[in-house]
């Protein structure tokens, strides 16, 4: 348990820091928005298959959605 949790904040770290050569796009910022509620709505659905999926699809469509210059928030 202890060594997922590690990885997992090893891997979000290294995130963080590849990020900071440069301001995002709007389709990374989308990418993760949609990651995140993909995520959040997964796991209300179902077990971690459902988290993971809902994540992927999110982050799909968040970066889709991000990509149209003329759609405006």
């Amino acid at each position: 348990m202890y060594t997922k949790i590690a990885l997992t904040l090893a891997t979000v770290s290294l995130a963080a820091l590849a990020g900071c050569s440069s301001p995002p796009t709007n389709a990374q910022i989308g990418t993760a928005g949609g990651a995140v509620v993909g995520g959040v709505v997964g796991s209300a659905i179902g077990g971690p298959a459902a988290t993971i999926g809902g994540a992927a699809a999110g982050a799909l469509i968040g970066n889709q959605i991000a990509k149209d210059p003329n759609r405006r928030y």
